[in-house]
């Protein structure tokens, strides 16, 4: 079975499909829960498997037009199923990412694990990219602080 994860409006969904051609509807599993993500709520990317779950970064826009990246967990046997999900941004910008063409905005377009370090790069202000570096343990050890 293959899976999509999509943002549908303001929240996080899921769809399946058994050959690539014919997807089931989206299924609404994430819907804005923080302050920073309020505003608008999407998803960053691909899903990435872990021995934990399914990895899914997003991004959110809070007061005053504020863009940050955050991260929920999906069950591995049925995505469906959101497992957990950071309290705090796991990125918002620095003050020197803060002015460009589209202010205070961090994006990123999807992300991969090597060697238990999560590569994620990001746009900045719709004026330059860079990359950041997470500890994927210490990640996962934190989404599941805020278990569903």
């Amino acid at each position: 079975m293959l899976i999509a994860v999509s943002s549908v409006r303001e929240n996080v969904s899921v769809a399946s499909s058994t050959d690539s051609r014919i997807w089931s509807e989206a299924t609404t599993i994430y819907r804005p829960t923080q302050p920073w993500e309020l505003i608008q709520l999407g998803n960053c990317g691909a899903p990435i498997e872990t021995a934990n779950g399914w990895l899914v970064l997003t991004h959110g826009v809070g007061p005053v037009r504020t863009y940050g990246n955050g991260a929920i967990l999906l069950d591995l046997d049925d995505p469906t199923v959101v497992i957990g999900s950071l309290r705090e941004p796991l990125l918002t910008p620095a003050d020197d990412e803060r002015d460009g063409y589209v202010p205070n905005v961090v994006y990123s377009c999807g992300s991969m694990i090597h060697n238990d370090t999560l590569v994620l790069p990001y746009g900045c202000s719709d004026s330059a990219v860079r990359f950041a570096f997470v500890d994927v343990p210490t990640l996962l050890e934190r989404l599941q602080q805020h278990r569903w």
